[in-house]
């Protein structure tokens, strides 16, 4: 065979070897392609296909539940008590209406009225914000009977403990080691996280 027919052969062969491999690729991923769609919609055979249930998008099931829940809120608290429990602000120092009171009875959540802290507690830190020694409840350093919880705050860059209500998730305040013996601690709460109620304040 002359040379240059050779070569043109061999070409030949070699293009028709690529196109049954590009026809094989394309076959594979129509097979792929296929499987795939059965996952999602459930396909009984490849000829239909039979739809199924996808998953809800549980991501904006909980965005539209909390936009309800802060429409609510907001419903009931005026607009700084909504500021400062819901949102974790804090009322200007000396502001508070119950900074300087000093009558018996229980600090309630504002939110929930869940019994918080009591006036056998509160003293003067001369910090700006009502200050106690230990949330009503409280048994020594046990704190399970308390309608309080702790946790870590690093909003400001530094560490801290802030105090929200168990009940209801309210912010209240921070919690501070310098406080007056024997508990040593110094729960810092906003005035308008508390809605005080005369009594005993046993």
């Amino acid at each position: 065979m002359p040379i240059n027919a050779f070569r043109r052969a061999r070409a030949l062969l070699h293009a028709n070897t690529r196109l049954v491999l590009l026809k094989n690729n394309l076959q594979q991923l129509q097979a792929n392609a296929s499987t795939g769609i059965c996952r999602i919609y459930g396909c009984s055979d490849r000829s239909g296909f039979k739809p199924i249930s996808l998953p809800l998008d549980t991501g904006s099931l909980t965005k539209q539940a909390e936009a309800t829940v802060a429409t609510d809120w907001k419903k009931k608290l005026t607009p700084e008590q909504f500021y400062v429990t819901r949102e974790k602000g804090t009322e200007p120092p000396f502001s508070g209406i119950y900074l300087n009171n000093t009558e018996s009875g229980i600090y309630y959540c504002v939110c929930c009225n869940t019994p918080l802290f009591s006036s056998e507690k509160k003293y003067n830190s001369g910090t700006g914000w009502p200050s106690f020694s230990e949330a009503y409840g409280t048994c020594g350093r046990d704190e399970s009977n308390t309608n309080i919880m702790r946790r870590p705050d690093n909003s400001l860059g530094s560490t801290r403990t802030e105090v929200v209500c168990k009940q209801c998730d309210a912010h209240l305040g921070h919690v501070f080691d310098d406080g007056p013996t024997p508990s040593g601690q110094r729960f810092c709460i906003n005035s308008v996280s508390l809605n005080f109620r005369p009594g005993s304040g046993q």
